[in-house]
């Protein structure tokens, strides 16, 4: 047990970067693209309908089914990466204390969200632009994945979040993985075979909830094993005696996460409300592709997620230069893979669209000019690829200093002060084309933003304490 401990904190301070870096982010890199895979599945699978009103309605659904991303972030990366400050100065005894705090954290919040969207679905959902050919499809998806399902799914994410942060990313991603692959086998089940024809989103819904709450038993079980060795806890005693001066380390940087999370939903809410003004067929075209762009975005976040805990274990021991070379490490990487997908979405944005949308079925004329638009879109909103990866980064370096204020003021600027505001002037001016191209404008302004915070924030670096806050 001594061993593995032992084993974590060198991977941390003392293995090659590059190598450490491969450690962390290829497993939960391989997570990240086998839950877009799963997500992808959902999607072909509802194509095979060729119903696009269908596919309009889980696109409505997902900024709902986002915020369970923003309430594991809040516990997850807020508690994880505090975790891995506190390894870095040897607290190992607080650093369990603030893992089970995460837990049981979790847990009530993701309960909390459940009850209040079950009481509130029909009235959100038609806010967020449903109208009566998807309004029935987006209540089953939502009343299955979000009342239902959120809390395996937020448990999930943040028991995957604290192993990682401990130094257990293969754990963690095996698990998210495992999920992913039963959601794959259950999709076609449940769709196709279990339910009758008409019910295929019911099915995906079904299918998501259950392979959410098997990732889920499975993580607990990996994260009570990895708590024999690591600063790791599921004891509520300790929950409950987690010092003041670390819950306020968690909220620092939990909620600015969560809020950054939350932020991309209310842009996603957005872009749903203009899409569906225009006509149904934009909404589903560009849910189509808020999926197929989420390809480089996996990749790049697994990068990110792997590069967190080694820049949060060296910010707090003190070795600022090898912090400073995992972020330059992970920035390249990053880079290199966006402007790869860029190039390849150019050449090959219609043969992709097309595996999403079925045009033999008795719904081809809507499908074609469903197709049509997501070809537009993807063209469009890929060139933004590198700028996101750059605003990712930023937010995951403040992240993992602790940096609650600065990813905070990164999340309200990227996305209050220009991605939103972009939105409504391009598509006033320039139609669905102008909602497309908001993105690469948003994003733009965003990364130039977080270069400067994050030069700023490196330049100030002074001696952390586990709840280090910028001003």
């Amino acid at each position: 047990m001594q061993k593995k401990k032992v084993d974590k904190r060198a991977l941390f301070a003392e293995v090659p970067v590059p190598r450490a870096l491969l450690t962390m982010a290829i497993p939960t890199i391989i997570s990240q693209l086998i839950s877009l895979i799963y997500n992808m599945v959902d999607a072909f699978f509802i194509g095979r309908t060729g119903n696009s009103y269908m596919m309009a309605a889980t696109s409505l659904t997902l900024t709902i089914v986002l915020m369970n991303v923003a309430m594991s972030n809040l516990f997850g990366i807020g508690g994880g990466s505090l975790v891995a400050r506190l390894m870095g100065q040897d607290r190992m005894e607080e650093a369990k204390k603030v893992s089970a705090f995460s837990v049981y954290g979790a847990i009530a919040i993701a309960i909390l969200y459940s009850i209040l969207i079950g009481f509130f679905l029909d009235p959100i959902l038609d806010f967020l632009g449903a109208s009566k050919d998807t309004l029935s499809y987006a209540h089953s998806y939502a009343m299955i994945v979000v009342v239902i399902g959120s809390l395996p799914s937020v448990l999930s994410m943040t028991l995957a979040h604290l192993l990682r942060n401990a130094g257990f990313s293969a754990q963690a991603s095996i698990g998210l993985s495992a999920g992913g692959v039963l959601n794959m086998i259950l999709d076609p089940l449940f769709m196709f075979v279990i339910l009758p024809p008409g019910n295929e989103v019911t099915g995906a819904a079904i299918a998501t909830t259950l392979s959410n709450t098997a990732a889920a038993a499975y993580l607990l079980f990996a994260y009570r094993r990895a708590s024999k060795g690591a600063p790791l806890s599921i004891k509520l005693k300790r929950a409950l005696s987690i010092e003041k001066e670390n819950l306020k380390g968690i909220f620092a940087v939990g909620i600015p996460s969560a809020v950054l999370t939350g932020l991309f939903d209310v842009a996603n809410i957005c872009v749903n409300i203009l899409a569906s003004a225009h006509n149904d067929l934009v909404l589903a075209g560009m849910g189509i592709v808020m999926k197929i762009e989420r390809l480089p975005n996996a990749i790049n976040i697994g990068i990110c997620q792997g590069m967190l805990p080694i820049v949060a274990f060296n910010y707090s021991s003190g070795n600022h230069e090898r912090m400073k070379k995992a972020i330059r490490t992970a920035r390249f990487s990053g880079l290199l893979i966006s402007f790869l997908c860029v190039a390849l979405f150019q050449i090959f944005a219609k043969p992709v669209v097309r595996v999403f949308l079925n045009t033999s079925t008795s719904n081809a004329e809507t499908a074609l000019m469903t197709i049509a638009y997501a070809t537009l879109f993807i063209r469009i909103r890929c060139l933004a690829s590198p700028l996101q990866f750059i605003n990712y980064q930023t937010s995951y370096c403040m992240q993992a200093m602790g940096k609650g204020r600065a990813t905070l003021l990164h999340a309200f600027v990227r996305e209050l002060v220009f991605y939103i505001p972009f939105m409504f002037l391009l598509d006033h001016l320039f139609a669905e084309t102008g909602l497309a191209a908001a993105l690469v404008a948003g994003e733009g302004c965003g990364a130039a933003f977080a270069l400067l915070l994050l030069f700023l924030t490196l330049k100030r670096t002074a001696a952390p304490s586990p709840d280090t806050e910028a001003a």
